[in-house]
């Protein structure tokens, strides 16, 4: 694979990052659908279950990589913003020794899991070789993190798209094949053996490439980091592990609760809703994943208020797609689970509607929570996250014995609201947006930041009101009434969200910066010699 790399602005950065990440997650959602509908169809509820279950536990074991990835990308942007190679080798050095002990204690961790599987499946008689299954997930987290580690530094660079299209070009050629040997053979193991190849293949290649770029990384001479510097990363990595835990308790513990108290069956029917809605939310992820490089070398080399103001257009550009998001999950869900995996995959209303609820909370943190990574404000709300994570696990047991799936589900939106959607943006707020001695403005920049969350919040239940009336005019067959829900959530919610924010200062600010880059594009295509 030949990628040409070419320096260029941090617009221009976010923007290739953004498009091929879009371009590249929507291609590998396409396909991966295409995996789970042959896979439902080929196999039984009971391994769509087991294999939900795995991923959950997997990523809750992954609680060891303790958050080092963001704090090591975090103390690369000031040596890259400023060139200082010997300073990336040694970070580089460092980086690789912690992913080293990470892919041991997570390979020691999952096997201590081992004992323990029947209880949390069910032991379920149409799955065969249930352990030897969990082992191959574990060995493909396990071999992932020894290679991985090198894909940080491309980051850094705010070469994002890299790791983006390494990753589709494996994820697209798994697909492919897993979709063959569930169509001929049904094989579960030999499905599973795709993955683990393809795995290490985009790990592999990643890392080729990293050194092809940077070829100073693999010299011998490496100065030792000063133990100012150690300590600010450790630091970074006991919070980011804080982090990390609240992650895991709020996004990563429903397919365990359902396993355990609704059954496996129960954890296959969530297993298909969370693969469309996560898929989503992917794509939506990605592109705030393409700015982050670019906002953190904003933070290294420009004031605050030139920040905030990126930042209240990052948020600007969350509350828009992660609205328009929520609806059209809310109005297609169903009958596009009906169509794809039969009635009896389907869950009640009221269920869908708090996961799309679920989705938008999420979303609207994304902006916050890649400044905050960005700029490296990791300790100040690190004990948020365990408060996050009890509160989650309490409530979603004690709502999920009265109201049963509904009560899970109801214990994630509560335990976010009263914890991460407030705290997240006033430490934001409080160390950085508003710089120092800025106190009195700090009150009022946060205020009109709560008023703003408010505001969208009462816009998208207008535009979620009328858009469902109009959803609700068409009935019929499950494709007649997919069709027509996305034709409507297509135009409706688009032109009413434009309405009302037609005349906003951040979408004015928005489509100036687009015109511009259209601007400059058009300019240096013209100057390229045909």
């Amino acid at each position: 694979m030949v990628i040409r790399v070419e320096a260029k602005s941090r617009a221009e950065y976010s923007a290739r990052n953004t498009t091929i990440a879009v371009t590249s997650n929507t291609a590998a959602i396409l396909m991966g659908y295409a995996v789970r509908v042959v896979f439902t169809h080929t196999l039984s509820e009971s391994y769509v279950g087991v294999s939900g279950l795995f991923t959950d536990i997997l990523n809750i074991l992954n609680l060891s990589e303790m958050g080092i990835g963001a704090a090591v990308t975090y103390a690369l942007y000031l040596p890259v913003a400023r060139g200082d190679r010997e300073k990336q080798k040694s970070l580089m050095r460092l980086f690789r020794l912690f992913y080293r002990l990470t892919a041991a204690a997570v390979a020691l961790l999952g096997l201590a899991v081992v004992p323990f599987l029947g209880i949390l499946t069910g032991n379920p008689p149409e799955v065969k070789q249930l352990t030897l299954i969990y082992l191959m997930y574990l060995t493909n987290t396990s071999i992932s993190y020894l290679f991985t580690y090198k894909r940080t530094v491309v980051d850094a660079h705010q070469l994002i798209y890299i790791g983006t299209l390494y990753q589709t070009v494996f994820l697209i050629l798994q697909d492919v094949v897993q979709i063959g040997i569930l169509l001929l053979t049904r094989d579960f193991l030999l499905f599973l053996s795709v993955y683990l190849v393809c795995t290490l293949g985009a790990n592999l290649g990643i890392s080729r490439k990293a050194d092809k770029l940077y070829p100073y990384l693999k010299e011998k001479n490496r100065l030792p980091l000063p133990q100012e510097e150690k300590r600010d990363i450790y630091r970074n990595i006991r919070a980011m592990l804080l982090h990390k835990l609240g992650h895991v308790a709020v996004n990563n513990t429903d397919h365990i609760l359902l396993s355990v108290m609704a059954g496996i069956s129960t954890v296959g029917i969530y297993s298909n809703y969370f693969l469309l809605v996560a898929s989503v939310a992917q794509v939506l992820d990605k592109i705030f994943q393409g700015i982050t490089a670019s906002v953190g070398n904003l933070g290294v080399t420009e004031n605050a208020k030139r920040v905030r103001r990126i930042f209240d257009a990052s948020c600007f550009i969350g509350q828009w797609m992660y609205g328009l998001g929520a609806i059209c999950l809310f109005e297609c869900l169903n009958p596009f689970v009906e169509i794809s995996f039969g009635a009896s995959y389907l869950f009640p209303e009221e269920v869908v509607l708090l996961l799309c609820l679920n989705f938008w909370i999420t979303g609207m943190r994304r902006a916050v929570l890649v400044f905050r990574d960005s700029l490296g404000l990791f300790w100040f709300d690190r004990y948020k996250s365990v408060l996050e994570a009890l509160l989650n696990l309490a409530v979603s047991i004690a709502l999920g014995f009265r109201l049963g799936v509904l009560g899970i589900f109801l214990g994630t939106a509560v335990s976010t609201l009263l914890t991460s959607s407030w705290v997240e943006p006033y430490m934001l707020y409080k160390h950085h947006l508003d710089g120092k001695g800025a106190k009195a403005s700090g009150v009022r920049s946060l205020g009109l930041y709560f008023l703003r969350y408010v505001y969208s919040g009462a816009v998208l239940a207008g535009v979620w009101f009328l858009t469902d009336f109009l959803c609700r005019m068409v009935q019929g067959s499950p494709v007649m009434v997919l069709l027509f829900r996305v034709a409507v959530c297509a135009a409706a919610p688009n032109l009413l969200l434009f309405l009302a924010y037609r005349r906003n200062k951040e979408f004015l600010f928005l489509t100036e910066k687009a015109a511009k880059l259209l601007k400059s594009r058009d300019k240096t295509s013209l100057r390229k010699p045909l």
